[in-house]
Protein backbone atom coordinates (compact mmCIF):
# COMPACT_ATOMS: atom_id res chain seq x y z
CA UNK A 1 0.00 0.00 0.00
CA UNK A 2 0.97 3.88 -0.29
CA UNK A 3 -0.72 5.47 1.86
CA UNK A 4 -0.87 8.88 2.56
CA UNK A 5 -3.37 11.56 4.67
CA UNK A 6 -4.86 14.29 3.03
CA UNK A 7 -6.22 17.74 5.01
CA UNK A 8 -8.74 20.06 4.31
CA UNK A 9 -10.49 23.04 5.45
CA UNK A 10 -12.75 25.13 3.24
CA UNK A 11 -13.52 28.78 2.76
CA UNK A 12 -16.96 27.84 4.82
CA UNK A 13 -14.50 27.28 7.71
CA UNK A 14 -17.02 24.65 9.45
CA UNK A 15 -14.50 21.80 9.99
CA UNK A 16 -11.39 19.70 8.97
CA UNK A 17 -12.13 17.11 6.58
CA UNK A 18 -9.29 13.82 7.22
CA UNK A 19 -8.77 11.33 4.43
CA UNK A 20 -6.73 8.11 4.67
CA UNK A 21 -6.01 7.51 0.12
CA UNK A 22 -3.84 4.80 -1.07
CA UNK A 23 -2.32 5.50 -4.67
CA UNK A 24 -0.87 2.07 -5.10
CA UNK A 25 -3.67 1.26 -7.60
CA UNK A 26 -4.68 3.21 -10.83
CA UNK A 27 -7.52 4.86 -9.24
CA UNK A 28 -6.90 6.33 -5.40
CA UNK A 29 -8.85 4.23 -2.83
CA UNK A 30 -10.43 6.29 0.18
CA UNK A 31 -9.60 3.84 3.17
CA UNK A 32 -11.12 5.82 5.80
CA UNK A 33 -12.37 9.36 6.45
CA UNK A 34 -13.08 11.62 9.26
CA UNK A 35 -14.86 14.95 10.00
CA UNK A 36 -13.95 16.81 12.71
CA UNK A 37 -16.42 19.64 12.96
CA UNK A 38 -14.77 23.07 14.46
CA UNK A 39 -16.67 25.16 17.23
CA UNK A 40 -18.69 28.53 17.08
CA UNK A 41 -15.86 29.43 19.20
CA UNK A 42 -13.25 28.31 16.62
CA UNK A 43 -15.16 29.48 13.31
CA UNK A 44 -15.54 32.59 15.06
CA UNK A 45 -11.74 32.84 15.60
CA UNK A 46 -11.45 31.89 11.95
CA UNK A 47 -13.91 34.65 10.39
CA UNK A 48 -12.73 37.36 12.75
CA UNK A 49 -9.15 36.61 10.70
CA UNK A 50 -10.58 36.85 7.01
CA UNK A 51 -10.77 40.93 7.42
CA UNK A 52 -8.71 43.32 9.14
CA UNK A 53 -9.32 43.88 12.70
CA UNK A 54 -7.45 44.70 16.47
CA UNK A 55 -4.48 42.19 17.51
CA UNK A 56 -4.12 40.56 14.66
CA UNK A 57 -0.27 38.93 14.94
CA UNK A 58 -1.46 37.95 18.62
CA UNK A 59 -4.78 36.28 17.50
CA UNK A 60 -3.03 34.68 14.11
CA UNK A 61 -0.09 33.13 16.19
CA UNK A 62 -2.46 31.89 18.68
CA UNK A 63 -4.78 30.74 15.93
CA UNK A 64 -1.91 29.14 13.59
CA UNK A 65 -1.01 26.52 16.96
CA UNK A 66 -4.75 25.86 17.91
CA UNK A 67 -5.57 24.63 14.26
CA UNK A 68 -2.24 23.31 13.84
CA UNK A 69 -3.30 20.85 16.98
CA UNK A 70 -6.89 20.01 15.64
CA UNK A 71 -5.76 19.11 12.14
CA UNK A 72 -3.09 16.21 14.02
CA UNK A 73 -5.87 15.17 16.23
CA UNK A 74 -7.83 14.64 13.20
CA UNK A 75 -4.92 12.34 11.76
CA UNK A 76 -4.20 10.40 14.87
CA UNK A 77 -8.18 9.68 14.88
CA UNK A 78 -7.42 8.08 11.33
CA UNK A 79 -4.73 6.10 12.43
CA UNK A 80 -6.52 4.84 15.34
CA UNK A 81 -9.70 4.12 13.41
CA UNK A 82 -7.34 1.79 11.20
CA UNK A 83 -5.37 0.73 13.95
CA UNK A 84 -2.00 2.15 12.26
CA UNK A 85 1.42 3.58 12.79
CA UNK A 86 2.53 7.18 12.04
CA UNK A 87 5.04 4.18 10.28
CA UNK A 88 2.68 3.38 7.40
CA UNK A 89 1.86 7.02 6.53
CA UNK A 90 4.09 8.14 3.69
CA UNK A 91 3.21 11.65 4.43
CA UNK A 92 0.39 14.21 5.50
CA UNK A 93 -0.43 16.70 2.54
CA UNK A 94 -2.40 19.73 4.70
CA UNK A 95 -4.37 22.49 2.75
CA UNK A 96 -4.44 24.08 5.65
CA UNK A 97 -7.06 27.21 6.67
CA UNK A 98 -7.05 30.16 4.21
CA UNK A 99 -7.34 33.39 6.26
CA UNK A 100 -6.24 35.75 3.59
CA UNK A 101 -6.18 35.39 -0.25
CA UNK A 102 -5.64 38.03 -2.19
CA UNK A 103 -4.07 37.30 -6.01
CA UNK A 104 -4.33 41.03 -7.44
CA UNK A 105 -2.62 43.10 -4.92
CA UNK A 106 0.73 44.81 -6.20
CA UNK A 107 2.54 42.38 -3.55
CA UNK A 108 0.01 39.14 -4.07
CA UNK A 109 -0.22 36.73 -1.05
CA UNK A 110 -2.33 34.01 0.42
CA UNK A 111 -1.96 32.86 3.86
CA UNK A 112 -3.36 29.18 4.80
CA UNK A 113 -2.69 28.57 8.66
CA UNK A 114 -2.70 25.64 11.07
CA UNK A 115 0.75 25.13 11.90
CA UNK A 116 2.87 22.30 9.85
CA UNK A 117 5.57 22.11 12.27
CA UNK A 118 2.68 21.18 15.29
CA UNK A 119 1.40 18.67 12.30
CA UNK A 120 4.20 16.88 12.16
CA UNK A 121 5.25 16.64 15.55
CA UNK A 122 2.11 15.32 17.43
CA UNK A 123 1.63 13.15 14.55
CA UNK A 124 5.09 11.87 13.63
CA UNK A 125 4.61 11.87 10.27
CA UNK A 126 6.50 14.23 7.76
CA UNK A 127 4.00 16.84 6.43
CA UNK A 128 4.06 18.92 3.47
CA UNK A 129 1.95 22.10 3.78
CA UNK A 130 1.62 25.89 2.32
CA UNK A 131 1.12 24.59 -1.27
CA UNK A 132 -0.24 28.14 -2.83
CA UNK A 133 2.76 30.08 -2.17
CA UNK A 134 4.68 28.65 -4.72
CA UNK A 135 2.88 28.80 -7.71
CA UNK A 136 2.23 32.63 -6.68
CA UNK A 137 5.90 33.42 -6.56
CA UNK A 138 5.89 32.21 -10.11
CA UNK A 139 2.95 34.58 -10.74
CA UNK A 140 0.01 32.51 -10.44
CA UNK A 141 -3.27 32.91 -8.67
CA UNK A 142 -2.03 30.43 -5.87
CA UNK A 143 -5.40 28.81 -6.60
CA UNK A 144 -7.37 26.63 -8.03
CA UNK A 145 -4.61 23.84 -7.05
CA UNK A 146 -7.49 20.60 -7.76
CA UNK A 147 -7.71 20.47 -11.52
CA UNK A 148 -4.16 18.84 -11.53
CA UNK A 149 -5.64 15.89 -9.14
CA UNK A 150 -9.16 16.49 -11.62
CA UNK A 151 -7.23 15.60 -14.72
CA UNK A 152 -5.25 12.68 -13.08
CA UNK A 153 -8.36 10.99 -11.71
CA UNK A 154 -11.58 12.25 -14.87
CA UNK A 155 -9.84 12.51 -17.79
CA UNK A 156 -9.30 8.92 -19.21
CA UNK A 157 -11.72 9.08 -21.91
CA UNK A 158 -11.23 12.13 -23.55
CA UNK A 159 -15.07 13.32 -23.08
CA UNK A 160 -15.55 16.79 -22.42
CA UNK A 161 -15.93 16.75 -19.17
CA UNK A 162 -16.46 19.22 -16.37
CA UNK A 163 -16.15 19.21 -11.85
CA UNK A 164 -17.55 21.31 -10.25
CA UNK A 165 -16.26 22.28 -6.40
CA UNK A 166 -18.66 23.89 -4.18
CA UNK A 167 -17.39 24.82 -1.04
CA UNK A 168 -17.64 28.19 0.43
CA UNK A 169 -16.71 29.58 -3.37
CA UNK A 170 -17.35 27.24 -6.41
CA UNK A 171 -14.25 26.76 -8.87
CA UNK A 172 -14.40 24.38 -12.08
CA UNK A 173 -12.09 22.24 -13.69
CA UNK A 174 -12.84 21.92 -17.48
CA UNK A 175 -11.18 18.89 -19.35
CA UNK A 176 -11.40 18.66 -23.06
CA UNK A 177 -8.94 16.35 -24.71
CA UNK A 178 -5.48 17.62 -23.44
CA UNK A 179 -6.50 20.70 -22.21
CA UNK A 180 -7.20 21.75 -18.81
CA UNK A 181 -8.67 25.14 -17.90
CA UNK A 182 -9.89 26.01 -14.05
CA UNK A 183 -10.59 28.92 -12.09
CA UNK A 184 -12.96 29.96 -9.15
CA UNK A 185 -16.48 30.91 -10.71
CA UNK A 186 -17.17 33.52 -7.59
CA UNK A 187 -19.62 32.11 -4.77
CA UNK A 188 -20.42 28.65 -3.58
CA UNK A 189 -22.19 28.38 -0.25
CA UNK A 190 -20.30 31.02 1.39
CA UNK A 191 -22.97 33.57 0.26
CA UNK A 192 -26.17 31.55 1.38
CA UNK A 193 -24.31 30.23 4.46
CA UNK A 194 -23.61 33.64 5.55
CA UNK A 195 -26.94 35.14 4.69
CA UNK A 196 -29.11 31.92 6.55
CA UNK A 197 -26.34 32.21 9.66
CA UNK A 198 -27.46 36.12 9.70
CA UNK A 199 -31.13 35.68 9.96
CA UNK A 200 -31.96 32.48 11.37
CA UNK A 201 -28.26 31.45 13.21
CA UNK A 202 -28.35 28.08 11.58
CA UNK A 203 -24.43 27.13 9.29
CA UNK A 204 -26.14 26.27 6.73
CA UNK A 205 -29.58 26.22 4.92
CA UNK A 206 -30.38 22.17 4.63
CA UNK A 207 -31.00 20.73 1.54
CA UNK A 208 -31.70 24.45 0.33
CA UNK A 209 -34.99 24.36 1.95
CA UNK A 210 -35.52 27.70 3.41
CA UNK A 211 -34.40 28.95 -0.34
CA UNK A 212 -36.73 27.12 -2.02
CA UNK A 213 -39.76 28.50 0.09
CA UNK A 214 -38.76 32.10 -1.57
CA UNK A 215 -39.48 34.04 -4.44
CA UNK A 216 -36.17 34.62 -7.05
CA UNK A 217 -35.63 38.45 -7.05
CA UNK A 218 -34.73 38.97 -10.73
CA UNK A 219 -33.78 42.60 -10.31
CA UNK A 220 -31.61 41.96 -7.18
CA UNK A 221 -29.83 38.89 -9.46
CA UNK A 222 -29.02 41.17 -11.79
CA UNK A 223 -27.41 43.34 -9.49
CA UNK A 224 -25.38 40.79 -8.08
CA UNK A 225 -24.28 39.63 -11.51
CA UNK A 226 -22.72 42.69 -12.61
CA UNK A 227 -20.32 42.35 -9.88
CA UNK A 228 -16.78 42.95 -11.82
CA UNK A 229 -15.20 39.45 -10.05
CA UNK A 230 -17.90 37.68 -12.52
CA UNK A 231 -16.62 39.30 -15.95
CA UNK A 232 -12.87 38.92 -15.56
CA UNK A 233 -11.16 36.75 -17.50
CA UNK A 234 -9.04 33.54 -15.92
CA UNK A 235 -6.52 33.00 -14.57
CA UNK A 236 -8.92 33.97 -11.32
CA UNK A 237 -9.27 33.10 -7.66
CA UNK A 238 -11.34 34.44 -4.60
CA UNK A 239 -12.22 34.13 -1.48
CA UNK A 240 -14.51 35.37 1.58
CA UNK A 241 -12.70 38.45 1.29
CA UNK A 242 -14.09 39.31 -0.81
CA UNK A 243 -17.30 37.52 -1.34
CA UNK A 244 -19.37 37.99 2.52
CA UNK A 245 -22.26 38.72 3.96
CA UNK A 246 -21.17 42.65 3.70
CA UNK A 247 -20.86 42.01 0.35
CA UNK A 248 -24.53 41.01 -0.43
CA UNK A 249 -25.93 43.74 2.00
CA UNK A 250 -23.72 46.20 -0.03
CA UNK A 251 -25.82 44.98 -3.21
CA UNK A 252 -29.60 45.16 -1.41
CA UNK A 253 -31.02 48.58 -2.35
CA UNK A 254 -34.78 47.52 -1.45
CA UNK A 255 -36.65 45.94 1.11
CA UNK A 256 -36.53 42.39 0.75
CA UNK A 257 -37.90 39.59 2.25
CA UNK A 258 -34.68 37.62 3.82
CA UNK A 259 -36.05 34.25 2.41
CA UNK A 260 -36.27 35.65 -0.71
CA UNK A 261 -32.47 36.71 -1.16
CA UNK A 262 -31.61 33.12 -0.05
CA UNK A 263 -33.51 32.10 -3.03
CA UNK A 264 -31.64 34.74 -5.20
CA UNK A 265 -28.44 34.14 -3.15
CA UNK A 266 -29.12 30.66 -4.84
CA UNK A 267 -29.83 31.00 -8.30
CA UNK A 268 -26.45 33.48 -8.63
CA UNK A 269 -24.84 30.40 -7.31
CA UNK A 270 -25.86 28.00 -10.00
CA UNK A 271 -25.94 30.63 -12.89
CA UNK A 272 -22.44 31.90 -12.35
CA UNK A 273 -21.44 27.98 -12.25
CA UNK A 274 -23.36 26.99 -15.53
CA UNK A 275 -22.94 30.35 -17.58
CA UNK A 276 -19.51 30.00 -17.12
CA UNK A 277 -19.51 26.23 -18.03
CA UNK A 278 -21.32 27.24 -21.08
CA UNK A 279 -19.40 29.66 -22.74
CA UNK A 280 -16.25 27.27 -22.35
CA UNK A 281 -18.23 24.00 -23.82
CA UNK A 282 -21.30 23.43 -25.46
CA UNK A 283 -22.02 20.28 -24.45
CA UNK A 284 -21.13 17.63 -21.78
CA UNK A 285 -21.03 16.16 -18.43
CA UNK A 286 -20.45 18.04 -14.82
CA UNK A 287 -19.68 16.21 -11.91
CA UNK A 288 -20.33 18.43 -8.60
CA UNK A 289 -18.58 18.07 -5.58
CA UNK A 290 -17.97 19.56 -1.95
CA UNK A 291 -20.86 20.43 0.37
CA UNK A 292 -23.12 21.95 -2.60
CA UNK A 293 -24.01 18.58 -3.65
CA UNK A 294 -26.23 18.27 -0.55
CA UNK A 295 -28.25 20.97 -1.41
CA UNK A 296 -31.00 20.15 -3.55
CA UNK A 297 -32.62 22.82 -4.27
CA UNK A 298 -29.54 24.00 -5.74
CA UNK A 299 -28.77 20.95 -7.50
CA UNK A 300 -32.13 21.36 -9.13
CA UNK A 301 -31.15 24.52 -10.17
CA UNK A 302 -28.03 23.50 -11.82
CA UNK A 303 -29.62 20.57 -13.55
CA UNK A 304 -32.65 23.27 -15.03
CA UNK A 305 -29.92 25.59 -15.81
CA UNK A 306 -27.78 23.43 -17.59
CA UNK A 307 -30.34 21.12 -19.58
CA UNK A 308 -30.66 20.07 -22.07
CA UNK A 309 -26.63 20.19 -23.46
CA UNK A 310 -25.18 19.00 -19.95
CA UNK A 311 -26.41 16.24 -17.10
CA UNK A 312 -25.48 17.43 -13.86
CA UNK A 313 -24.90 14.77 -11.28
CA UNK A 314 -21.98 13.62 -8.60
CA UNK A 315 -18.67 12.47 -8.63
CA UNK A 316 -20.44 9.66 -6.75
CA UNK A 317 -20.97 8.38 -10.70
CA UNK A 318 -17.51 7.35 -11.08
CA UNK A 319 -17.08 5.96 -7.00
CA UNK A 320 -15.50 8.80 -5.68
CA UNK A 321 -17.01 10.17 -2.90
CA UNK A 322 -18.06 14.40 -3.41
CA UNK A 323 -17.48 14.78 -0.08
CA UNK A 324 -13.56 13.97 -0.08
CA UNK A 325 -12.25 14.80 -3.24
CA UNK A 326 -10.47 18.17 -2.11
CA UNK A 327 -8.90 15.96 0.87
CA UNK A 328 -8.10 13.06 -1.25
CA UNK A 329 -6.53 16.20 -3.56
CA UNK A 330 -4.21 17.13 -0.72
CA UNK A 331 -3.10 13.44 -0.29
CA UNK A 332 -2.11 13.08 -4.19
CA UNK A 333 -0.12 16.99 -3.94
CA UNK A 334 1.80 15.73 -0.91
CA UNK A 335 2.68 12.35 -2.97
CA UNK A 336 3.64 14.55 -6.11
CA UNK A 337 5.96 17.08 -3.50
CA UNK A 338 7.30 13.61 -1.80
CA UNK A 339 8.24 12.48 -5.59
CA UNK A 340 9.36 15.38 -6.73
CA UNK A 341 6.37 16.19 -9.34
CA UNK A 342 4.90 19.58 -10.14
CA UNK A 343 1.57 19.84 -9.13
CA UNK A 344 -0.03 23.08 -10.13
CA UNK A 345 -1.38 23.50 -13.83
CA UNK A 346 -0.05 27.46 -15.46
CA UNK A 347 -2.73 27.12 -17.38
CA UNK A 348 -5.26 26.56 -14.45
CA UNK A 349 -3.47 29.39 -12.26
CA UNK A 350 -1.69 31.62 -14.55
CA UNK A 351 2.12 30.49 -12.85
CA UNK A 352 5.22 30.88 -15.52
CA UNK A 353 6.03 27.19 -14.86
CA UNK A 354 4.83 24.04 -13.41
CA UNK A 355 6.38 23.85 -9.85
CA UNK A 356 7.03 21.31 -6.90
CA UNK A 357 4.75 22.39 -4.31
CA UNK A 358 4.77 23.16 -0.13
CA UNK A 359 7.35 22.88 2.31
CA UNK A 360 8.26 19.79 3.85
CA UNK A 361 8.39 19.59 7.62
CA UNK A 362 9.61 16.30 9.14
CA UNK A 363 8.31 14.82 12.83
Amino acid sequence: MELYIGLMSGTSADGINAALVDFSTIIPTVISTHYAPYSLALRQKIHGLSHPGDNEIQRLGELDIELGLAFANAVNHLLEQQSLTAHAIRAIGSHGQTIRHHPVLPHPFTLQIGDPNTIAAKTEITTIADFRRKDMSLGGQGAPLVPAFHQALFAADNKPRVIANIGGMANITVLMNDTVIGFDTGPGNVLMDSWILHHQQKSHDENGAWARQGKLQTDLLNQLLADPYFKRTPPKSTGREYFNLAWTQAKLNATLSPVDVQTTLTELTAQTIIDTIQSLISEGEILICGGGVHNDFLMQRLQKIAAPHFNVSSTMQYGIDPDWVEAMAFAWLAKQTMQHKTGNLPSVTGAKKPAILGGIYYP
